[in-house]
C-alpha cells in the first residue's frame, strides 16, 4: 500500500474556521470511504509556534505541529485566509508571519494552495506572479490592485494552475479539496466523499461563485437596483440602452453614467451577463435544446449563444452543458 498522502492546513489569528476544518473533513471522509488497506490522507495542522489560534468565530484550533516542523515530506500545503469584516467593508488579512513562512516552505511542497483570502498571502509571498488566480469575490479587485502581476478572476468557485491551486469563499475550499481526491484517487473515491458527506458533487472550478445581481451589494429604493432586479425577470423582453433608459424617464447618456457608476460595468455587459446566467442555469438544470435555451435566456439565437459563451467563458454551451449538468 502506498503512504498516506500528506496534507498540512497552515493556520494563524482570525483565521475562518471552516477554512480549516471543511477541507480537513473532505480529506478525512475521503480516507475513511476508502477503507483499509487503500492509500488515504493524514491531515496536520501547523500554527507559529505550534499554539492553539482563536478562529474568527471565537472557536480556537488546536495545531499538531509548527511552521517550522513542516519540511519537504509535505504532498499538499494548504494555506487558510481570513478577512476583517466591517459592515460592507471586507478587508484580507495579510500575517507576515505567514507569508515569511510560504518563502521557504513551498518551493518543497508537491501542491500548494490558498482557502479563500489565502490567496493574498499566496501572492504576497510571490507564489502567483504570472498565474491566474481567485480569491472570495468581495477582496478580489484589492488582490489585483495590489498584485498586478497576478490575473484575477472573481467567477470561478476555485482555478488550479500547475501546482498551484486556488478558491473563492470558504464553502468553496471543500470543493476544491474533492478535486483533489479526484486528482489524487479518482472520481469514484470523490463521489462517494461527497455522498457520505452530502456535498453537491457537481460545483467543478469553473462554476461561478456567485449569482450575478449579487456582484453589486443591494440598496433599496435605488432605481438602477430595482431596474437589475426587473431585468432579471424579463430576459426575453427589449433590454437595449435605449428601452432601459426609457423606463426610468432618462436620457441614454445619463441612464448609462448612473447605471455604470452604480454597477461598474455598461448596461450591455451586465444584461449579457445576466442572460448568461440563465443560460448556465437552463443547461445545467434542464433538459432544453439549444434554441429553447437561447431563445429563455433572451440571448435570441444559437450563434449568440455560442458566441456569448466563447467570449465570456472560453467553452460552447454543449461542452459547458456535459460538464455541469
Amino acid at each position: 500500500m502506498q503512504s498516506p498522502h500528506r496534507v498540512v492546513i497552515a493556520a494563524f489569528p482570525g483565521a475562518e474556521l471552516l477554512n480549516v476544518t471543511g477541507p480537513a473533513e473532505v480529506f478525512s471522509v475521503a480516507t475513511r470511504v476508502a477503507g483499509t488497506g487503500r492509500s488515504g490522507y493524514t491531515v496536520r495542522i501547523a500554527t507559529a509556534g505550534g499554539e492553539p489560534v482563536a478562529t474568527a468565530g471565537g472557536i480556537r484550533l488546536m495545531a499538531d505541529m509548527t511552521l517550522e516542523e513542516v519540511n519537504g515530506d509535505v504532498d499538499t500545503l494548504l494555506v487558510s485566509g481570513a478577512v476583517r469584516v466591517d459592515g460592507h467593508q471586507v478587508e484580507p488579512v495579510l500575517d507576515g508571519g505567514i507569508i515569511d513562512w510560504l518563502h521557504r516552505a513551498a518551493p518543497g511542497t508537491h501542491r500548494v494552495a490558498s482557502v479563500c483570502a489565502g490567496a493574498h498571502l499566496l501572492a504576497a509571498a510571490g507564489l502567483l506572479d504570472g498565474l491566474s488566480a481567485t480569491t472570495h469575490w468581495r477582496t478580489a479587485a484589492r488582490l489585483a490592485s495590489d498584485h498586478p502581476q497576478v490575473t484575477v478572476d472573481p467567477d470561478p468557485i476555485f482555478i488550479r494552475e500547475g501546482r498551484l491551486w486556488t478558491c473563492a469563499g470558504i464553502a468553496s475550499g471543500m470543493d476544491m479539496a474533492l478535486a483533489m481526491v479526484t486528482e489524487d484517487h479518482g472520481p469514484g473515491l470523490a463521489l462517494a466523499t461527497a455522498r457520505t458527506m452530502v456535498m453537491y458533487v457537481k460545483r467543478a472550478g469553473g462554476q461561478s461563485q456567485f449569482s450575478v445581481p449579487l456582484t453589486v451589494p443591494a440598496d433599496p429604493g435605488d432605481p438602477i437596483d430595482e431596474l437589475r432586479m426587473w431585468i432579471g425577470e424579463h430576459l426575453t423582453e427589449d433590454l437595449s440602452a435605449e428601452a432601459l433608459a426609457a423606463r426610468l424617464h432618462l436620457s441614454v447618456r445619463h441612464f448609462s453614467r448612473l447605471f455604470s457608476r452604480r454597477t461598474a460595468t455598461t448596461p450591455a455587459a451586465y444584461v449579457e451577463s445576466v442572460r448568461l446566467e440563465a443560460a448556465r442555469r437552463l443547461l445545467q438544470d434542464s433538459g432544453h435544446g439549444l434554441p429553447e435555451v437561447a431563445a429563455l435566456s433572451g440571448l435570441g439565437s444559437v450563434e449568440s449563444l455560442h458566441r456569448s459563451f466563447r467570449r465570456r467563458l472560453g467553452t460552447t454551451p454543449a461542452e459547458y452543458r456535459r460538464r455541469f449538468r
